[in-house]
């Protein structure tokens, strides 16, 4: 099986040394970077498999990295916060982040975190449901919501005939979405399916990528159910 490559960007040298060797123990393959623009040129050169960005470096924050690394590809990356209330957490994941740990962190508790969030990249396959469709060659899993089609095989997207980028953790989501519509998902069951988080966690990552699904497949396709959760409109 091969090696995963992690890109890790932080500023502070013990946390930048300890981190890198108790990923290296993990068996990971790191390549680590101080700063912002340093980073963006490794990421560019190596493409790794994860960037693990922390929000505060030189140069070129962690928020604005993860914005570059995202316009150039789907890469799974989680933002490192030094406080979980920080406004950071929200830039972080409205950039494109998958998700984010908090500082301090243990060293176990980062690596199942990457390792979840790889998980969930190398198979981004969820529930089927809703109206499917055949089409003429016979092809099956083509989910339509309106103007908005969902091809749960071939893991596109379509509005209106046109294709819509999604990330994985988007992906994921509208899968999630899709296999339920018009069924409210409580924002607990999306993160336990879509985050594999089989513990409580922050639900702002849950809000955050339902906003940025929205912009993409439409403002009012996704309803909030207040005090509930979420729902697709079927």
């Amino acid at each position: 099986m091969a090696e995963t490559h992690v890109l890790f960007v932080e500023d502070d040298d013990v946390i930048r040394e300890a981190t890198t060797l108790a990923l290296e123990r993990d068996g990971f393959v790191v390549t680590a970077m101080p700063d912002g623009l340093s980073g963006l040129e490794s990421f560019r050169a190596d493409r790794p498999d994860i960037a693990l960005l922390d929000v505060m470096v030189p140069g070129m924050d962690g928020v604005s990295l993860c914005r570059r690394i995202r316009d150039e590809s789907t890469v799974p990356v989680i933002m490192l916060s030094a406080r979980a209330d920080s406004i950071d957490v929200v830039l972080g994941l409205e950039a494109g982040a998958d998700d984010y740990v908090t500082k301090p962190f243990d060293g176990s508790v980062l690596v199942a975190r990457i390792r979840a969030v790889l998980r969930r990249f190398g198979h981004a396959g969820g529930p089927q449901g809703g109206a499917s469709e055949e089409d003429a060659s016979g092809e099956r899993g083509v989910l339509l919501f309106g103007d908005l089609e969902v091809d749960t095989e071939g893991m596109e997207v379509r509005k209106a005939g046109a294709s819509v980028a999604l990330t994985p953790t988007e992906m994921r989501l509208l899968l999630e979405f899709s296999g339920s519509p018009g069924t409210v998902l409580s924002r607990d069951r999306l993160l336990e399916r879509v985050w594999d988080y089989d513990w409580g966690g922050d639900t702002r990552v849950v809000d955050v990528h339902v906003q940025r699904l929205r912009t993409k497949i439409g403002q009012d396709r996704i309803e909030t159910v207040r005090g509930f959760g979420y729902k697709l409109k079927a």
